[in-house]
Formats: structure tokens, sequence, C-alpha cells
């Protein structure tokens, strides 16, 4: 195994990785890559093993999703240890309950951890609906506090990082009625998407810089493929959400899958140079592209130069200019 991922590298290597990827949405503060699973200790911290697979893999930078301020100063700790890592900063719907002590402290929480790290920071969120895991947070309150994080990206002029699970409708309602901020923001995008086709069309016809994050939750079943053959791709970016969301045996994405890497099946017989499976990793990007070509039949060289460029014209453009 150990020759095989070493061969796999060098053969990534000598191809130059020609491939370009963005990761905007890696949930890097998740315990996993500490070790630990379900509050126990499986093996050694490996973010770093991580990264370095992702660098090796064609990885330019990747954006740690923070969906609480309990996550904040830890996402940025990891931002700062390399300047291709970047944070979003906000709060998930299934964490807005968090607001409810003292609504406008955390609100101002939020306001001095974005104005304190502009270098790192290139996003709002992850914010929106989760209808899904209403056990969690009720949907009045998602309602009002995705809404009152509307203003965090006109303020400071960033991109959102949207989350719309099970609840287009009021998801769609809360932009509409907003769209002067959204308008005087700049742009977002509504990652993991996995909903219809007409949902999307709705999202995108909202406005032109409204993008769609696809990952491995994104291409789960024949619907799903169906759905994302049929987006553009200058609206498309990529993701992995990890440690979810990777791209499974039994998806139907899966039969377009060509990137595979060495993995053990057990958390305990952890290796330094294999994946874990379960755990998604930012490497496994390249897997979200290949299924994305396979199913539009189209060149990945083709499609990863146009989703790249998508990625750094809504987060990155400051830093380019």
């Amino acid at each position: 195994m150990q020759l095989f991922y070493r061969s796999y590298v060098e053969k990534c290597k000598a191809l130059k990785m020609a491939l370009k990827y963005i990761d905007i949405g890696a949930n890097l503060t998740d315990s996993m890559f500490c070790g630990v699973y379900g509050g126990s200790k499986k093996h050694p911290d490996d973010l770093d093993l991580v990264l370095k697979r992702a660098w090796q893999q064609g990885l330019q930078k990747i954006i740690i999703t923070v969906g609480t301020l309990s996550e904040a100063d830890k996402a940025l700790e990891i931002a700062n240890k390399d300047e291709r890592l970047y944070v979003t900063m906000g709060c998930h719907p299934t964490r807005c309950g968090e607001f409810l002590t003292n609504p406008e402290e955390y609100y101002e929480a939020l306001k001095e951890k974005i104005s304190s790290n502009p270098k790192k920071i290139v996003a709002i969120g992850e914010c929106g609906l989760d209808y899904d895991r209403l056990h969690f947070c009720d949907k009045e309150t998602q309602k009002i506090y995705f809404e009152k994080q509307l203003h965090l990206a006109k303020e400071f002029q960033l991109p959102l990082f949207l989350h719309c699970r099970n609840s287009h409708e009021d998801f769609m309602s809360i932009l509409e009625r907003n769209r002067s901020l959204f308008e005087s923001c700049a742009g977002g995008v509504v990652h993991s998407f996995d909903g219809s086709l007409s949902e999307a069309e709705k999202i995108l016809n909202y406005h032109s810089q409204l993008y769609l994050g696809i990952n491995g939750c994104s291409l789960r079943t024949v619907d799903n493929l169906t759905v994302a053959s049929q987006l553009p791709n200058e609206r498309l970016m990529i993701e992995t959400d990890c440690p979810w969301c990777g791209i499974r045996p039994t998806h139907a994405g899966f039969e377009f899958v060509e990137t595979k890497f060495p993995s053990v099946k057990k958390k305990e017989k952890w290796s330094a140079e294999s994946l874990i499976e379960g755990r998604c990793e930012p490497c496994q990007i390249s897997q979200v592209l290949e299924v994305i070509a396979g199913i539009k039949k189209e060149s990945v060289n083709k499609l990863a130069d146009v989703i790249y460029d998508n990625t750094v014209r809504l987060f990155f453009n400051k830093e380019m200019k």
C-alpha cells in the first residue's frame, strides 16, 4: 500500500498537477482530523497529513467552514498556519439558538472576528436554513438569524456561504425580501446543493453572482446526477464538505470516479499514508470533478478550469487585483 501511494504521488508530481482545485467547504475543525470519533481517540492527530495529501492532489486553496463562534478561533488558528487556507465566518442554521441568550453580543462577536481577520475570512456563513434538523433549532429562529447575517455580507462586502436543506421556499423568500442587501454584497454560493432542477433554476435566476456548490452528497442518486448534468458550468463550484459527503461505492456517481486512494476500513488501522473509509478528505475533490465531467460528458481539464475561475472570481477577486 505504501509503494502504491508513493507511486501515485510521484505520478501526480510528474504531471505537475495540471488540474487546479479550490475546496470551498472543508470542516477542518472537526474532531475526526484529531483522530477522535464519537468522543473516543482512535488514531493520532493527522490534519497535517490530510493537508499534505490535498496539496499533492492539486488543491490551491481550501476554505474552512465555520458554523459557530465556538469554532472560529480553532479555524483561524489552522488557517494562519498556511497562506493557502481561508475561513468563512457565521452561524449555521442548526446553531442559531446560540444567538438567543444575547443576540447583539453574538452578532458583534461575529463582526469582531471578521474585522480582525480581513486576510483570512473570505465569506459570511455558513448561514441559511435547515428544516431537516429542527430538533437543533426551530424554523423561526433560523429565519431571523439567517436574515440578520445578510447584513454582515453587506457591511464587509463579502460573499455568502449558504446552506439550504429542505427549506427552498423560505430560503428564497428571505433572499427575495433582501434583494437589495444581496446586490450590495459580493455574491454567494449555495453549498452542498442536492435539490431539484426547478430549485436550481430559481437560485441561479435570482442573481448572476449566486452559484451552486457540488459535493458527494449532491451526486448520490440518479435524480441528483440528472440535475447536476444540466447545471451551467459557469455557475458551479466544487467542495468536499469533509469529513462528510464523500462519494461512496453505493452512490450513483461512483461509477464515474477514476481517482482512487489507498484506504483502511477501520479507524484503528490508521496509517500515515492512507485515507480512512467513511472520512472524506479535501484530496477527494478530484472525484467530485470526475463525476461532474462524466455525467456531462465533458473534458475534466476544461471543466476544472471553468470551476476554478468561478471560485476565484467569487472568493478571491480582491486578492487577485
